[in-house]
């Protein structure tokens, strides 16, 4: 039986390894499967909770065990989905989530800086910026998955399993409030940054694309569908072109500016019924020049918490929470454009 210390080394070494992968952990001369990984784990947490009598002996050391896996996992899994446009800082608990942005002198003399925040009940709220900082404020989340211990010792789930429930919760969480925080900042962008079309207009969008150059070489952030539909025109296309959108859908460097995919997600649809639900609107490009940094700005404040309750029919499942900060700075040269014909049922940002 495995010590506190090496099991949670055992279990953040499996939270982080490939499944699919042949190797998923080398340690000297000797290679670990995923799977090898995962029944040690197994076997390992048995030895904690393999009784009722045990696991209420030893269920603070699991809780303890998830908390560390989750506040070590959450922040790398983030940093990989959003690091391209998200600056990620942890903070301690009660520790200010205090942020510095270098302000361009072009952008102070050109254009407005402001910071758009997701406050209580998911409205955001938009403040100037008038120096090189600002503060997020933390809120917790809660409720982003339910965990029965049972089945991850009874080997229905595996650890991954477990975990990617959690980080899928608070994942979607954090993108949710950043499509609400972009959705403030597309509202308090001047006109002149932003152009909206009923469809992919080339010549509209390079002017828009050529007015945000003029700050600094941009790169646009759109979703895969606005993406697919930002096709120049097909008179002067090379064949290279034309192999890279048949391979792929979609360009990614459109006319000498990179193109980063921001990842979709979906919610509950209340009315249909289903995770169906978009979050991002697909509908809107962003135009990012590089001097703008990244405009994103994602705060963990302190350890995440885990603890259990009991179901009416007596199964106990495991809640997670985290405080999490979510803040985007216009950088007062962000531009925007919406391709109208892709909003669905999103509002219409730009009018």
């Amino acid at each position: 039986m495995l010590d506190q210390k090496n099991l949670f080394e055992l279990a953040k070494i499996t939270a982080k390894a490939n499944s699919a992968s042949p190797v998923a952990y080398s340690f000297g001369d000797n290679k670990f499967s995923y799977a090898e990984l995962n029944e040690t784990l197994r076997n390992e947490l048995n030895e904690y909770a393999a009784t009722p009598a045990l696991y209420r002996e030893n269920k603070n050391t699991i809780f303890s065990l998830m908390e560390v896996v989750v506040d070590e996992v959450l922040p790398v899994r983030v940093m990989e989905a959003y690091g391209q446009f998200a600056e990620i800082k942890q903070f301690g608990q009660g520790e200010k989530a205090v942020f510095t942005q270098r302000v361009t002198a072009a952008s102070r003399r050109r254009a407005k800086q402001f910071i758009t925040k997701v406050g209580l009940a998911g409205v955001y709220e938009t403040f100037k910026l008038d120096g090189a900082s600002f503060e997020l404020k933390a809120t917790a989340y809660g409720g982003a998955a339910e965990i029965s211990i049972e089945e991850f010792l009874d080997g229905r789930v595996d650890l991954a399993e477990l975990l990617d429930i959690v980080m899928e919760g608070l994942n979607d969480a954090i993108y949710n409030e950043i499509a609400l925080a972009l959705v403030g900042m597309v509202k308090n962008i001047p006109g002149e940054q932003k152009h909206s079309d009923a469809n992919f207009d080339e010549a509209n969008f390079d002017e828009l694309l050529q007015h945000a150059d003029s700050y600094a070489p941009t790169t646009i952030y759109c979703t895969y569908e606005f993406a697919a539909k930002m096709i120049p025109a097909k008179d002067w296309a090379s064949e290279s072109v034309k192999n890279e959108l048949w391979n792929k859908g979609y360009l990614a460097n459109y006319k000498g500016h990179n193109v980063v995919i921001l990842p979709q997600s979906f919610a509950w649809d209340d009315v249909n019924g289903g995770y169906t639900k978009k979050v991002i609107n697909p509908a809107i490009a962003y135009l990012i020049p590089s001097n703008a940094g990244k405009v994103v700005k994602v705060a963990f404040e302190g350890q995440t918490m885990v603890r259990e309750t009991e179901q009416d029919d007596w199964s106990k499942h495991i809640d997670v929470y985290k405080k999490i900060g979510v803040g985007v700075f216009s950088a007062g040269i962000v531009h925007v454009y919406e391709n109208d014909a892709l909003r669905g049922a999103f509002d219409n940002l730009i009018d």
